[in-house]
């Protein structure tokens, strides 16, 4: 086979058309024919071929693999790796808390009439993040509402302004005012409604009390303005008890606060979301043994007593002699609970158990029932008491000179003389010492230098030296009442026993609290001790009714027409509490009534009376009075009837 190509055989053509002459060559010598002119047709559009798509989608695919991968590996850190800090920062950020206030327990008096209630108030509170820049589009948020909310709470603008804008930025809650009336909080409600109506169609307009919220609450409210203050105390900005029975019975009082937790979005709660809610236990009502009537009419008498005689102040205590229950505990002065801006310092709390003093010749009548009980002497024991007496390094003497006294033992007590009792109590032991020993173990036992058994706060129980550290001069001045100290509770107290037969009632207040179920469960009976038999209880008694109804007798404007009526006066050197010093004095006057029934004990006490007589039996006998006759009338206790024992005074020597 020939390596030869073939020869191509040719495909005839459409004719082309002849050329001129002067086409067919190129001119000149030795040129060569010139090529045929190519046909007439038009030329073809030039194509742009474009590259391989293939690693353009290759570059993106992967692009978005690692934008995915990103979003993946995140996702899984959020959701498992830290989920549970992140759900921890969301709930705290999205769920909020807030304390639920228990509703306070009344206080009523022993029929149930209101001494301390709650009515409805509001916290008003804040949200500092909704004042801050971001929320407000302001720099001045804080100052703005600060100035609005100032005159409504009557609070300071800078310590709002510190509220509003807290060192810490992410706090969500501050309390700006605590049990605020409904009139605060629907004043500070219609302000920001206001403003905010002005901003939606007002720009320039702000609501800068936007985040201001209120949270219901309660504010205790006393009815009977500053009637028994000094027994019931206040309630403190805490709702907290800051004195008295709301303080001593705080507990019992406040109940169990509650909890509520919810979603929130601007600082409201977001309806949808759901709550949690441990609902409040409101407190217990507690009943006390005042009478809120024989409590008036202790007041009101001890009230216009201090103002007459410019005194300092002065109490008054009334107690039921067989139950220990006290009826009434009035202080003057005293102060309102409902505003304690307005109130002295030296006036809050309950001086009647809080104050110590010496009580003078009141005290004479534990001496008496140390003697009777030691049979030492008899109610017409002779004593002979001389104008002046003297023993250890002083001379002592009676409030006024007389002549030498022949006076009975009853004479002795109704006349009130220093040197007749320290005579008396001087035949308790064969020395000095003994005396000494004897007559404290019956102070002791009368409840002298130990707490009543009240419970109450800021009680004192005075002071009485141990006998075997008794200087000189206490020796003789303890038997009359000076140079040991008591309060007027202890001081009522004594006088109780002496009327329930020589039984030591420890005195109550409280009669008992009713529960939220309303089931009421009574008080603990108080503890009885016996401190001298009966027999010597009747001969003080007897002894008492001569220092009021006999003519000698000290205590002659505490009688009361119809009813027999035990009593003592007292009139000792005071100690001015400023200075530690003597200075001016401490005016008393203490008895029952029937005296041969006792019912009830009445117990006065003035401090410093200025103007006037200074004498127990002439400013305090007239109030042991007035209040003793209203408290017989209120408790419907008649009169006995029986004739007074009458015992004599004095002897022919």
């Amino acid at each position: 086979m020939s390596d030869r190509e073939p020869p191509r055989r040719r495909v005839p053509g459409p004719a082309r058309p002849s050329r001129p002459a002067s086409a067919q060559r190129r001119p000149g010598p030795g040129g060569r024919p010139a090529r045929r002119p190519a046909p007439g047709r038009p030329a073809a559009p030039r194509v742009i071929r474009l590259g391989s798509p293939r690693p353009r989608l290759r570059m993106v695919s992967l692009a978005l693999t690692l934008v995915l991968l990103a979003f993946v590996v995140r996702l899984l850190q959020v959701q498992a790796v830290d989920a549970s800090s992140y759900t921890a920062k969301a709930e705290q950020n999205r769920y909020v808390g807030q304390v639920l206030a228990a509703e306070r327990g009344e206080i009523t008096d022993r029929t149930g009439v209101a001494f301390a209630t709650s009515e409805d108030a509001y916290d008003i509170t804040a949200d500092p993040t909704m004042f801050a820049r971001p929320q407000l589009k302001i720099d001045d948020g804080p100052e703005q509402a600060a100035a609005l909310l100032s005159p409504i709470l009557g609070q300071d603008q800078a310590t709002l302004v510190r509220k509003l804008r807290p060192q810490d930025r992410d706090l969500r809650y501050v309390k700006l005012a605590g049990r605020q009336t409904p009139q605060v909080w629907k004043q500070i409600r219609d302000l920001r409604s206001a403003l905010s109506a002005k901003a939606e169609t007002d720009r320039t307009t702000v609501n800068v009390l936007a985040g201001v919220f209120s949270v219901p609450s309660s504010k205790r409210v006393y009815p009977n303005g500053d009637l028994a203050a000094g027994i019931l105390g206040w309630v403190n900005a805490d709702g907290k008890g800051g004195g008295g029975v709301e303080q001593q019975l705080n507990a019992t009082l406040a109940g169990k606060d509650g909890k509520i937790r919810y979603a929130q979005s601007g600082g409201r709660q977001v309806p949808t979301a759901g709550s949690t809610e441990t609902p409040a236990v409101p407190g217990s009502d507690v009943e006390l043994t005042i009478d809120r009537d024989i409590q008036w009419a202790a007041q009101n008498a001890i009230t216009d007593q201090v103002e007459q005689s410019k005194a300092d102040r002065g109490y008054v205590i009334v107690q039921d002699t067989r139950t220990g229950e006290i009826l009434a505990m009035a202080n003057s002065p005293g102060f309102d609970p409902n505003d304690l801006s307005k109130a002295h310092a030296a006036d809050l709390g309950n001086p009647a158990v809080q104050d110590a003093y010496e009580p003078g010749s009141t005290a004479k009548v534990m001496s008496m029932a140390a003697v009777l009980e030691e049979n030492a002497a008899t109610p017409l024991t002779h004593v002979t008491v001389p104008n002046r007496l003297h023993r250890g390094d002083r001379l002592f003497q009676d409030d006024v000179d007389h002549a030498t006294w022949y006076l009975t033992l009853n004479g002795v007590l109704a006349k009130s003389s220093n040197i007749g009792t320290i005579l008396a109590t001087g035949q308790l032991g064969r020395t000095q010492a003994e005396t000494n020993r004897i007559l404290y173990s019956y102070l002791r036992k009368f409840g002298i230098g130990s707490h009543t058994g009240l419970g109450f706060p800021g009680e004192t129980k005075g002071i009485l030296a141990a006998p075997g550290t008794w200087s000189t001069s206490q020796q003789y001045t303890i038997p009359f009442g000076q140079g040991m100290s008591l309060n007027a509770l202890q001081a009522a107290s004594v006088y109780s026993t002496i009327a329930n037969g020589g039984v030591r009632v420890t005195p109550t207040l409280v009669r008992g609290a009713r529960g939220p179920d309303g089931r009421f469960t009574p008080a603990q009976p108080p503890a009885r001790s016996r401190v001298v038999s009966q027999k010597t209880a009747k001969a003080l008694a007897q002894m008492l009714e001569s220092v009021v109804d006999d003519e000698q007798g000290t205590g002659a404007k505490a009688r009361i027409p119809g009813y027999r009526v035990a009593g003592k006066t007292g009139t000792a050197n005071r100690v001015d509490p400023a200075t530690g010093t003597y200075k001016g004095y401490t005016s008393s006057f203490a008895g029952f009534a029937p005296a041969d029934n006792p019912r009830i004990t009445v117990y006065c006490a003035i401090q410093n009376a200025t103007e006037g007589s200074y004498f127990g039996g002439q400013i305090c006998g007239p109030v042991f009075k007035q209040v003793m006759e209203f408290a017989l009338k209120t408790l419907q206790v008649p009169p006995t009837g029986a004739k007074a024992a009458n015992l004599p005074v004095s002897f022919t020597p």
